[in-house]
């Protein structure tokens, strides 16, 4: 193979992620860029678009479709050309958020490729099985791919963010959409419901904090004075399941999504120190921070949860139980039982109302209610309390006993302005944000160089990519 050629066929391998810059394409070829002729651009096989400075190739679509089909996602109504048209939508974004120094750091790509990492390492098992699945031979080859993929994808979206960011709808504006709808055609929305409960917690008494805490001294004290493994030790007694297998390890920035007490302890740690024990909402833990990289921390934590007593769970139930007939028998309302009772201070003082985590309206639709929360009200009829229910902690914490009430129920209905306003407006914010998008997708293609192979000019795109 000539030299020229092996250049073009490493640089076809490395552009398969689509990020590899059309600059440097050129660079490595010795060829000069004219950026006003297209017809000097040089083709190279297997490239299904150029948009500014990045590549798509056709290997990109069959990938993205692979994904899609992994994830579960119907490809029925999908084509080659709408993905296309997707990806380049990605790159002209992330092209133009770099033009206008919309950055973001390497510590918050690092931080959410190591979240992904970590999460696909709690689905299969072990890293060495994530990296056959992938089809990569070692970790680092795996993290430099999730960090080109993951940048493109943040880039992409501050750039949108940054477009929508300052609108909003006035009512007016959300009247004058509405009326525009004919009647016939203005939506309907599904059967809603709005859901309150009481929620007990019940927790360990203060001999079994003090059996967890003095646990992770010794573990500690065997650590720094006999050379033991922290690695192995998080691996042998940690509850935490989403980084025991992986001896506790986490990476993390001051914008990852962790408990504050957590992140308080971390980052008030010298590198190769151990914390003592602490405690947070998931049961006491201690730290090792094993290197620092600027804002960033590799650290390994244990955690061990005190075992709540049988009869403190029994106490929790009857509680409610008796709570429950209290309000039956009239006593005190449930929004009055629930300011005065429940542990849950997210809900308490709004009378027990759940809040949807969408829209933080109190409606939930049920065709698009979580599996979990449909299963504990399905069979609670109008004016109903339910029995004390039980809800496991995903996160390997204690249980939490609840009861719940229908406050209100919506049945199916044609969108009505007055009951329906909040989703009404959001409906015409969207709209709105759409058009915004639109004009500032149409003003960016014809000031940006964008090629779309000959192969790919007969696609019918939403955009006018080809410049026709």
């Amino acid at each position: 193979m000539k030299t020229k050629n092996k250049i073009v066929w490493a640089l076809a391998c490395v552009a398969s992620l689509g990020l590899v810059q059309a600059q440097e394409m050129d660079e490595a070829l010795g060829t000069v860029r004219d950026t006003t002729n297209s017809s000097n651009k040089v083709k190279l096989d297997g490239i299904a678009a150029v948009i500014g400075d990045y590549v798509i190739l056709e290997s990109d679509i069959d990938k993205t479709l692979i994904d899609l089909k992994s994830q579960g996602a119907s490809v029925q109504d999908i084509t080659r050309c709408g993905l296309l048209g997707k990806l380049m939508e990605d790159r002209l974004y992330a092209h133009q958020a770099v033009q206008d120094s919309l950055l973001v750091s390497d510590d918050q790509v690092n931080a959410q490729s190591d979240r992904q990492i970590q999460q696909l390492i709690a689905q299969v098992g072990s890293m060495e099985k994530v990296l056959k699945f992938y089809k990569k031979t070692d970790i680092e080859s795996f993290r430099q791919e999730l960090f080109e993929i993951n940048k493109l994808n943040m880039l992409s979206e501050k750039m949108q963010s940054s477009i929508v960011e300052e609108i909003e709808v006035t009512p007016e504006e959300v009247r004058q959409f509405f009326n525009k709808i004919p009647e016939d055609e203005r939506p309907v929305f599904g059967a809603e419901l709005e859901i309150a409960q009481i929620v007990k917690q019940p927790t360990a008494p203060e001999e079994e904090k003090q059996k967890v805490v003095d646990r992770l001294k010794q573990i500690k004290q065997d650590i720094v004075e006999n050379d033991a493994s922290f690695n192995v030790k998080a691996i042998l007694y940690s509850q935490d399941p989403g980084s025991k297998s992986n001896g506790g390890f986490y990476s993390m920035t001051r914008e990852t999504p962790f408990v504050k007490e957590f992140k308080d302890v971390a980052f008030s740690l010298r590198e190769g120190e151990i914390s003592d024990p602490f405690e947070t909402d998931f049961g006491y833990h201690i730290i090792y921070v094993e290197k620092i990289r600027g804002q960033e921390l590799d650290l390994r934590h244990i955690l061990l949860i005190p075992e709540v007593p049988k009869s403190a769970v029994e106490k929790a139930v009857k509680e409610l139980d008796s709570i429950r007939q209290h309000i039956l028998d009239g006593k005190y309302t449930f929004a009055e039982a629930a300011l005065n009772f429940s542990d849950e201070k997210e809900t308490k003082f709004d009378g027990g109302l759940l809040r949807n985590p969408i829209n933080f309206d109190s409606r939930f639709e049920l065709t698009k209610m979580d599996p979990a929360l449909y299963n504990q009200v399905r069979d609670i009829k109008d004016g109903e309390i339910s029995r004390p229910l039980r809800e496991d902690d995903p996160r390997g914490g204690a249980p939490k006993f609840k009861i719940m009430k229908i406050s209100n129920r919506y049945d199916e209905h044609k969108a009505d302005f007055a009951k329906d306003y909040l989703k009404i407006q959001e409906l015409a914010l969207r709209e709105k944000q759409f058009k915004a998008i639109k004009k500032w997708m149409d003003e960016h293609i014809e000031d940006t160089y964008i090629h779309v192979n000959t192969e790919n000019k007969d696609c019918d795109f939403a955009n006018n990519w080809v410049k026709e």
